[in-house]
């Protein structure tokens, strides 16, 4: 059986990922009140629904058996 990084991060946005839409976007950076912003929503975003997203990928292992 193999080990498992229990630390390991499976998903991960950055700022600089986050600074990179912005730019492509709407053609500037973010301020950091901007920032602060951003990641209120991509937590919102990200776990207003998370039950759905666990449930989803855990149906798709059960069906790969």
């Amino acid at each position: 059986m193999e080990l498992v990084d229990k630390d390991e991060i499976l998903f991960y946005i950055s700022k600089e990922t986050i600074q990179y839409e912005a730019l492509e976007k709407i053609g500037r950076y973010l301020t950091d009140e901007e920032l602060d912003v951003a990641k209120e929503g991509l937590e919102w975003g990200l776990m207003t629904d998370i039950d759905s997203v666990y449930n989803t990928i855990l149906f798709e292992m059960l069906q790969k058996e």
